[in-house]
């Protein structure tokens, strides 16, 4: 089989899952190849062989799909969330959806949050922006009901004890006016609201959230601005949009360079 790949691959490629995920799949019986039980490390040939999981043929790896969506508070990102009344997935236009595809986000957005999130059927892909090694920088910006106290910035920038291990940033800094104005959808009517701008390489589960509440400051308001050279820049609530070439080559040239 001269372009046999390994099966855990041929998932991810599917955009199925991560080849972690996928080795998963395969050790708990849910694949098979041509009908028969799949094994770890098995080899297949996506262009012949048929895939399935929990008996559901994979689509063969085709045209890939790479989106960039404004989400708006309210839309859950996960979307195997039976409960959720709107997922992420329901904002995807049919004609930005490859046929046979399986879309999914890149990393997590929390429902009370908003801003940035990627979608794509590309597996690989997605691992590589996610895993911490590549350092993909998130930046946020996080309206608080008043400004922080030089001890609480202290304490931000020096790292937060959470479950998980010492929550950092890489910056904290008080957002600019016409970086608030972009972000506020009517004119204010309290003075002591206070946006900062934070960047993260970690990603831990509500991890900002979290450390802002540890010092006493509850976030108000959580939008991701930036993933990468990705800009939320004047995206409307709800909007979707492929991603262009460029755009993901200047994200695979940010991770190359770690």
């Amino acid at each position: 089989m001269p372009d046999a790949i390994r099966i855990q691959k041929a998932l991810a490629d599917a955009g199925v899952a991560s080849r972690r995920a996928a080795d998963a799949l395969v050790a708990m019986g849910r694949v098979s190849v041509n009908g028969l039980p799949a094994v770890t490390g098995q080899r297949v040939d996506p262009a012949r062989d048929v895939l399935a999981v929990d008996g559901r043929p994979v689509v063969p790896a085709g045209r890939r799909t790479y989106l960039v969506m404004h989400k708006p508070a309210g839309v859950t990102s996960t979307v195997n969330d039976r409960h959720a009344e709107k997922t992420v997935l329901d904002l995807v236009p049919p004609e930005l959806r490859a046929t046979g595809t399986r879309l999914y986000p890149v990393g997590r957005l929390d429902k009370d949050s908003e801003g940035l999130i990627l979608l794509t059927d590309d597996g690989d892909w997605a691992q590589q922006v996610l895993h911490p090694r590549y350092g993909v920088e998130r930046e946020y910006a996080v309206c608080l009901g008043r400004p922080l106290s030089p001890e609480q910035a202290r304490s931000l920038d020096e790292g937060i004890e959470l479950d998980e291990g010492v929550a950092s940033l890489e910056s904290l800094r008080p957002a600019t006016r016409t970086e608030t104005a972009r972000l506020e959808r009517a004119p204010r009517r309290r003075t002591d609201l206070a946006w900062y701008r934070v960047v993260l390489r970690q990603g831990w589960r509500r991890q900002l959230r979290r450390m802002f509440a540890a010092i006493g400051a509850p976030v108000e308001r959580l939008v991701r601005v930036r993933i990468g050279s990705i800009r939320l820049d004047d995206m409307s609530p709800g909007s979707v949009r492929l991603l262009s070439e460029g755009e993901r080559r200047r994200l695979a040239s940010a991770r190359e360079s770690r």
